[in-house]
């Protein structure tokens, strides 16, 4: 199968993933709604107090649908992904045995969520490592490089992650932590791999970014320039609130426009691209993650070199989970 059809068959998985998403905002929102109305009974206070109680329960439903739903669904993606990078085939009804792969290894995906902020502590370890390349340049070009460093390794622990998930999936003989383990060394010690993977994720995501978030500013630009007078009321509207160090491009209802555009446009392609152009870089990504990993799986030599990177991977794999 081509990366193409592996991602067509299992794209429904990101489509139920975002309606779920939304539903787990609206009920937020709703909660937060409902505690501001049954609390205002003629005291400002209560119905910040009701707002406040209806936005904690709103987000701890939010953190149960995260856990409970959210992550299994992406697991039976992931489940179905790697079958169709690895084997080379996919079942007719995608969806169905995604979700059969999931319910059939409930405790083991619920582990492997646990082990993935192990992970992830593990690898932001040796990100902190590379910051040092910022504090070398010193000053504000530093704190960039810095910031860049930072903003790139948290994009490369996300496809770790779901890289070791993918893994976590393909070895049903063992446990959680050591395919974890193994994931994470595969990732990291096959070099051509890495660099093709790395290629990957940041070339198609900036292409991504610049092609369809471009066509979002440009054409989010083009419909609201036809309104100068909306952004010139609220440019005025910003500017009678006497905020000191206001941004001089408020003053100007053109360059207000653009920023408001712009702002969109990002929030609107990074929904786009979450929901339709990543899960086409992970394909790739798995594919050659995996066959680098049946090629050569990892031996106790292997971990003892990440062993020596970071303290949490070696106190990570001596737990059995």
């Amino acid at each position: 199968m081509t990366n193409f059809q592996v991602y067509r068959k299992t794209l429904p998985f990101s489509f139920i993933i975002f309606l779920v998403s939304l539903l787990s905002i609206a009920q937020l929102v709703g909660f937060c709604v409902a505690g501001f109305f049954i609390g205002n009974n003629g005291e400002e206070y209560r119905a910040f107090v009701g707002l406040a109680i209806g936005f904690v329960i709103g987000i701890l439903i939010a953190i149960a649908i995260d856990y409970l739903v959210l992550n299994r669904i992406k697991a039976g993606q992931i489940a179905m992904m790697t079958k169709g990078v690895a084997d080379d085939k996919l079942p007719d009804h995608v969806v169905k045995e995604g979700f059969n792969e999931v319910r059939g290894r409930f405790a083991k995906i619920t582990a492997f969520f646990v082990v993935t902020n192990l992970i992830k502590g593990m690898f932001r370890q040796i990100g902190r490592a590379l910051n040092g390349v910022g504090r070398m340049v010193g000053g504000q070009a530093g704190d960039t490089v810095t910031s860049v460093i930072d903003s790139a390794v948290q994009i490369l622990l996300g496809y770790l992650c779901d890289c070791c998930l993918g893994w976590v999936m393909y070895r049903k003989d063992q446990g959680v932590t050591k395919s974890a383990c193994e994931g994470a060394v595969i990732f990291f010690k096959n070099g051509k791999t890495l660099f093709r993977n790395i290629g990957r994720i940041f070339g198609m995501g900036i292409l991504s970014f610049v092609v369809v978030g471009g066509a979002l500013f440009a054409g989010s630009y083009l419909i609201f320039a036809q309104f100068p007078t909306i952004f010139a009321e609220l440019s005025t509207a910003i500017q009678n609130l006497h905020i000191e160090d206001l941004p001089t491009w408020v003053y100007d209802t053109r360059n207000l426009t653009m920023v408001i555009c712009a702002i969109g446009s990002i929030v609107l392609w990074s929904t786009i691209h979450s929901v339709v152009g990543r899960p086409f870089i992970l394909v790739g990504v798995l594919r050659n993650f995996m066959a680098a990993g049946k090629a050569n799986i990892p031996t106790e030599e292997d971990f003892k070199v990440l062993d020596s990177k970071s303290s949490k991977f070696a106190k990570l794999r001596q737990k059995n989970i």
